[in-house]
């Protein structure tokens, strides 16, 4: 049961001596983090011999691990075929995923596409609710997340994530902050509009969504179509110490993954700030 805020890094540190996902829950811990998402990003590449072993190191050391669905997933593709292989991405990495003791999963769901935004609510939580059932009917119960996504082209603003997980087990929205702040250009960026995002979440989810929160944060850099590309925080203009600000005055329990480039120090720097303000 997690019982406050982990912070974490988005894959193995960068100061990883020999990289691993194994030795990265490893540095993890001797940086004094609590948290690592296992990147499958370009695809389910572990055995199941080294998901337990990591799920034996990952509970021995106290660090809490959530997983990261390939980037290869689109499931409002207008094509049958494409749609069926992301579910199975999301599936398969579940299956790992849940070997390796990870707490959550979160997948990019799409793109609009010629689709309004009411037909992909309701495309991708029909999906959902059929890769839900599937894992629990294989009896592996995880948090499985859309995220909100940092692209006008992309499915996923915060409105979008929270109605296709709202009212169903085992969904819940990943909230990436840096993807918000880029797809507002700018707007999102001080402890009212991040408060106002936490008590939207809330009144449509119930507060127990705040206290089971899997959370991205990263500096970024965006356009005129959102999200250009994620940078180091102190590189962006984005408001992270009024954003730690907020979680803290709103007890949030989860766990915050740091995307940024320079993965651990981004992380040691939001716990730091978390911790002290």
């Amino acid at each position: 049961m997690i019982n406050e805020l982990h912070f974490g890094t988005a894959g193995i540190p960068n100061s990883t001596a020999k990289p691993s996902t194994l030795n990265g829950v490893i540095r993890v811990h001797e940086l004094g983090l609590n948290a690592m998402e296992i990147e499958f990003v370009r695809g389910v590449r572990m055995s199941v011999e080294s998901a337990l072993e990591v799920r034996r190191v990952s509970v021995e050391l106290g660090v809490v691990l959530t997983v990261h669905a390939p980037y290869y997933i689109n499931l409002l593709s207008p094509e049958d075929s494409k749609v069926e292989a992301s579910i199975r991405r999301i599936v398969e990495s579940a299956r790992v995923g849940s070997k390796a003791g990870a707490w959550s999963l979160v997948f990019h769901p799409g793109y609009y596409g010629r689709l309004r935004s009411e037909e992909c609510v309701e495309r991708v939580r029909n999906i959902l609710k059929k890769v839900i059932k599937e894992l629990i009917d294989e009896g592996i119960k995880m948090w499985v997340r859309p995220e909100v996504m940092g692209g006008l082209a992309e499915f996923g603003s915060v409105e979008e994530v929270v109605a296709v997980t709202e009212g169903l087990d085992y969904a819940l929205p990943c909230i990436d902050f840096a993807h918000i702040y880029a797809r507002s250009l700018g707007k999102v960026n001080s402890y009212e509009a991040f408060k106002n995002i936490l008590e939207y979440v809330e009144s449509r989810l119930g507060s127990d969504a705040l206290k089971n929160s899997h959370i991205h944060m990263s500096g970024i850099e965006y356009g005129e179509r959102g999200e250009v590309k994620h940078t180091n925080l102190n590189e962006s203009k984005i408001n992270y110490v009024d954003l730690m600000r907020v979680l803290k005055d709103f007890k949030v329990v989860g766990v915050l993954i740091s995307e940024s480039p320079n993965l651990e120090d981004d992380a040691l720097l939001m716990m730091q700030t978390y911790r002290g303000v």
